[in-house]
């Protein structure tokens, strides 16, 4: 008597060449359903061609078996033949128990090869015939979830996971919080973030986690999983901007910028890095390493505007303003520009006795800054100080429309007219 459990003992023990000797023997004496489960087992082993003969002996007999059906599609994904395991998968009765799996199996390589539309409708149908089944509810998220459609993709894994902590190998806590993080539910996903991690501490799961405790306003919390983070892997680079932002905003400054200089060292080209640590740097009064930080960041993207109307801020509380000039024009060598740009050079040209070039820059500032009060009340004075008495009544003007209360600005219109 045929006996396949025996046979596959022999070769889990290592006598796979007696193993498989003995089945190849005994394969004509057997009965269909032991050869069904003989080319399973041939399937599992990787031998794809074996089962595959098999299996087309067994639907010349049965050619409307879904099991067989199926078994043959998963053969034929194997041997990279997609389109034809789809027609074997279509040949399918609905009425046939293996029609779900059957769906599955064609939703699966509907998404391979991009059609995502297709797979969902698959999926959607399967759903129809099993409404309480997880894995097509997991099948569901997961499209849903590789295709970022994050709001769809939340009600399937709240649905699945209250009966299971991971599907496949996946930690479902892990991909429920990081959908909801990312739709902006903060304060719903962390707790499903803090199962995630009991379950194991993913290096990426830990960082999502410690980005959404700090967009949550849980600092602290952020803290601790990016310490825990650095613990695990030093070289996670993405981390350190975090974790300085997370102390600053607890104003533990030192430990900010100690931070962002132990991620410079990581990542030397990380222009945020170089921007908060100038930013950082200010905080901490060391003069010499803001204009470092900032001009390393500007170095990296000449595009980057922040960096540049912060550096130009500072060397204008500094009244270096040949400095201002110097940096604009490098900037904007490389076709860079902004209305900031504009009011800076007015202002350093006014500083620097070149008048004319300041009316010229203010005059191209005024379009972005007509409603700014600071802008309006510097131009006018610009204006007054260069004997410009009705350019500058005008824009006083504006600015009484916008601070209708400022008796000094009135008193002044009223002098001047």
């Amino acid at each position: 008597m045929f006996k396949l459990e025996e046979a596959i003992q022999l070769v889990e023990n290592g006598e796979a060449e007696k193993g498989l000797k003995y089945i190849n023997e005994m394969k004509s004496q057997c009965s269909d359903d032991e050869k069904y489960e003989i080319a399973i087992t041939f399937f599992k082993w990787g031998l794809v061609n074996e089962a595959k003969d098999l299996v087309e002996e067994l639907l010349f007999m049965y050619p409307d078996e879904g099991e067989l059906l199926v078994l043959m599609a998963e053969i034929l994904i194997d041997l990279d033949n997609e389109e034809e395991a789809i027609g074997f998968l279509e040949d399918i009765s609905k009425n046939d128990p293996a029609y779900v799996e059957a769906l599955l199996l064609q939703a699966d390589l509907y998404q391979i090869q991009g059609l995502h539309e297709v797979s969902e409708q698959k999926l959607l149908t399967a759903k129809r015939q099993m409404p309480n089944e997880d894995i097509i509810d997991f099948a569901l998220a997961e499209l849903y979830l590789s295709q970022a459609e994050y709001k769809k993709c939340i009600p399937y894994y709240k649905s699945i996971i209250a009966g299971n902590e991971n599907i496949a190998g996946v930690n479902l806590y892990s991909r429920l919080a990081e959908a909801l993080s990312t739709v902006g539910e903060f304060e719903e996903s962390l707790p499903y973030f803090e199962k995630a991690i009991e379950k194991t501490e993913e290096i990426n799961t830990l960082f999502n986690y410690g980005f959404t405790s700090l967009q949550a306003g849980y600092h602290i919390t952020a803290i601790e999983v990016f310490i825990r983070l650095k613990e695990l892997d030093p070289e996670y680079s993405s981390l350190y901007l975090h974790l300085a932002k997370a102390y600053e905003q607890e104003e533990m400054i030192s430990e900010s910028y100690e931070a962002a200089q132990e991620g410079l060292k990581i990542d030397n080209l990380n222009k945020e890095l170089y921007f908060l640590a100038g930013k950082l740097a200010m905080k901490l009064g060391d003069i010499s390493s803001v204009e470092n930080h900032l001009r390393q960041a500007i170095a990296i993207d000449p595009g980057y505007i922040e960096a540049t109307t912060t550096l130009t801020s500072f060397l204008r509380h500094e009244q270096r303003y040949e400095d201002i000039v110097e940096c604009l024009q490098e900037v904007m060598s490389y076709g860079e520009n902004d209305p900031q740009f504009e009011w800076d050079l007015a202002y350093a040209k006014n500083q620097l006795e070149e008048y004319s070039h300041a009316l010229n820059h203010y005059r191209l500032a005024y379009t972005s800054f007509k409603d700014d009060r600071d802008f309006l009340e510097e131009y006018g004075y610009f204006l007054l100080e260069d004997g410009k008495r009705a350019e500058a009544v005008d824009i006083f003007k504006s600015l009484l429309l916008i601070e209708p209360d400022n008796l000094e600005i009135e008193e002044l219109i009223l002098g001047l007219e």
